[in-house]
């Protein structure tokens, strides 16, 4: 990939971050001001010192104007986008290359989405017209031929695999137990997990993110003034972005074990970061768990576990919060929640917390107090064999 990178030339000085559920008292307009005006009180800025801004919803707003309207923005440049899932991130990834350019001296990226008013519990949108080669089914559907297609590659037995998937949400659930913004605040037992009813092939009820509402927001400025607004802020490693052809679902030599898109852009992010090992080099990472068996083999494709050794991996609590890799410590999609829009910056949020030493004590990973200073966040969007995927890594410290 010819990606060069901005290592270290811009900088985040303030976040902000709602709470995600089934916020039923406020509409998108409220989290998008709760979010950014969180953010700019972080960065001691108020709006008029934003000379851009970059606005990411798959589904809860066209054009500047959703931003502009509730924000009271004086005529400064809104960019709207999208890119499914990983909306969010590329709402930053866009903020932090305008920055660096030299464009813009204080930029602002913004995720939102207002899913739970929509009366369906899943995401609802509108495809585009395709060439009728596409399976047309569910997003868990599609998701669920990962984790059959991964134990019989590697050896497991359905009972061991479906061990496996439970470990990972009862992990999740953990994490998220201690998140006061988390949508589901309660640790679940694996006996209850491993016997939720099935949604689609092995995957249960918990092994499925959640729905819900939410927001959060980033003030980005470049490294040279960073101080300028916090003596802690964090600094830009890598933004690594990749698009697949989309042939996996036609590709008969596909297997469902692996998203070639995520190694792609990994392999990318870790070239611009400098990263060799990331399992040791890693304080941290939030990873797309968007169904349990995602997070299995994404720990594998971000070179966090050899080839067909995740499973064990995650039995032996190597991902835990206390483990060698803490991932998902916010608890992830799957207890954090999933708007759409936001998922990517409330990823980022987290790394904000994490490595500024400002997570709540019992949520604190070990690896950023023994004084490790890079945090990873991962997001996809779309299926198997046919998506976009993003990396990208923050420290807390220059150089």
């Amino acid at each position: 990939m010819a990606s060069k990178g901005i290592r270290d030339r811009v900088a985040i000085v303030g976040m902000g971050c709602t709470a995600f559920g089934e916020n039923w008292d406020r509409g998108a307009d409220d989290m998008v001001v709760d979010s950014v005006h969180t953010a700019l009180d972080s960065a001691g800025i108020g709006i008029d010192d934003v000379d851009a801004f970059w606005f990411g919803t798959l589904q809860s707003g066209e054009s500047g104007l959703s931003l502009s309207r509730p924000l009271k923005i004086d005529y400064r440049p809104v960019t709207r986008l999208e890119n499914l899932c990983a909306t969010g991130s590329e709402a930053f990834r866009n903020a932090c290359y305008a920055v660096a350019s030299g464009a813009y001296d204080v930029a602002v990226a913004v995720g939102v989405e207002k899913l739970k008013d929509s009366g369906y519990s899943g995401l609802v949108r509108t495809f585009p017209p395709a060439d009728g080669t596409a399976a047309g089914i569910s997003s868990p559907a599609v998701f669920s031929f990962v984790a059959p297609a991964y134990a019989a590659k590697y050896g497991l037995s359905e009972e061991e695999m479906k061990e496996v998937m439970t470990r990972i949400a009862w992990k999740n659930h953990h994490n998220g137990a201690r998140n006061p913004l988390a949508q589901y605040q309660s640790e679940v037992s694996m006996e209850t997990i491993a016997k939720s009813p099935r949604v689609a092939g092995m995957l249960g009820v918990f092994d499925c993110s959640g729905v819900s509402d939410g927001s959060a927001a980033a003030v980005i400025v470049r490294t040279e003034d960073a101080d300028r607004y916090r003596s802690n802020p964090l600094y830009v490693k890598a933004l690594a972005l990749a698009a697949g052809p989309g042939t996996g679902p036609t590709d008969q030599s596909y297997d469902y074990t692996t998203f070639t898109e995520v190694v792609r852009s990994a392999e990318d992010a870790y070239r611009q970061a400098g990263v060799t090992d990331p399992r040791s080099e890693l304080a941290m990472a939030e990873v797309h768990d968007c169904f349990t068996p995602t997070e299995l083999v994404l720990m594998e494709d971000l070179g966090f576990a050899e080839r067909g050794k995740a499973w064990s991996d995650v039995l032996a609590g190597t991902f835990d919060l206390d483990g060698e890799l803490a991932v998902n410590p916010d608890g992830g999609l799957k207890s954090f929640g999933h708007p759409v829009g936001a998922s990517g910056l409330r990823m980022l949020y987290e790394c904000w917390l994490q490595l500024r030493h400002e997570a709540p004590a019992d949520r604190q990973v070990a690896a950023v107090e023994a004084g490790c200073k890079l945090a990873l966040t991962h997001n996809l969007g779309g299926g198997p064999g046919e998506c976009v995927s993003f990396v990208g890594i923050v420290g807390s410290e220059p150089g």
